[in-house]
Formats: structure tokens, sequence, C-alpha cells
């Protein structure tokens, strides 16, 4: 298809798709994060949520700025969130013999799958409200990458909850 024949989706076509690569994506993520070498994961799981972000720029019209993702996903993932500290402990636990990988195995894919949840909702809102890579301020959006994620998390364990109510 060349660019001429570009099909135009409308801004809820758009959201729905965002939505969707968002959650699958999340699930991707917490995938990864039962890999049982340490650092390993953190590397596969940083590389999924970078073509996150590339993918969802593409969605929603956005010019690629080069390595530009890279920088403000490990600037807003790595820029003091506690959820991800605890992301790269739990990946050095693997390491540890007997416990280690029995921690990471309970911990590691819900806080990925979390982050890459709350990591595209910050995306998705940016581009959608107009925003651009070379707009993206990591720091003027931690504070609400931190919200999401909170809720990422509260989202995670009602589910988790109702999970033994539907079986």
């Amino acid at each position: 298809m060349s660019d001429s024949e570009k099909v135009v989706l409308s801004p809820a076509e758009i959201d729905a798709k965002a939505q969707r690569l968002i959650k699958n994506t999340a699930w991707g993520s917490a995938g990864l994060g039962l890999v049982p070498v340490p650092i390993v994961d953190l590397v596969a799981i940083g590389g999924l949520q970078v073509w996150l972000v590339r993918e969802l720029a593409k969605l929603h019209g956005v010019p690629m700025a080069g390595n530009r993702i890279k920088t403000l996903v490990s600037a807003l993932v790595g820029g003091g969130a506690p959820s991800l500290i605890t992301t790269g402990t739990v990946s050095l636990f693997k390491a540890i013999p007997l416990v280690g990988p029995v921690l990471g195995l309970a911990l590691a894919p819900s806080l990925s799958g979390v982050s890459t949840l709350a990591l595209g909702r910050v995306f998705h809102a940016h581009f959608k409200t107009g925003g651009t890579l070379l707009d993206f301020d990591a720091d003027k959006m931690r504070a609400f990458y931190e919200a999401e994620l909170a809720k990422a998390n509260e989202e995670t364990e009602e589910a988790q909850k109702a999970e033994p109510a539907a079986a």
C-alpha cells in the first residue's frame, strides 16, 4: 500500500487499536517476566516497551525520531518509579539459588505487565492529544506514569482476586 492509499482511521478506531495493542503488549511483557535469566528479562521487556511506543507512534501518525523512543522510555520508566526498581531487584533475585527463581516467578510477570500497561497508556494519551516524540517531557509525565502504574497494579490485583471466583 502506498502512502496515498493509507487507510484513515477514526479517533475511536485508533483508540480501540491502541488499547488492544497496549493490553496485548502488557501480556507479552508479563510473559517475558518469566524468563529465568537475570537481566535478560529486563533487556527483553525494555525492547518490547520500545516497540510498543514505536507502534503507538505509527498508529497516531507521529513521526519517528531516531533513538529518541529508547531514551524516552528509559527516562520515564527508570526515572524514579519505585515499582521498576523492584522489577530490577526481582530480576537480580533470580540469580539466588533455590529462592530466587521462586521469587522471580511470583513477582516479575506482574510487575513487568503493569509497567508496560502504564507506559503504553501514558504514550497513547500523549499522542492522542497531539504530542510527538520531540515534545514528550518524561519529567513532566512521571506523575501521570506513576498514577497509571498504581491504577494498572490495582486492576491486576482485582483481576487476580476475581480469577478464583470465575473458576
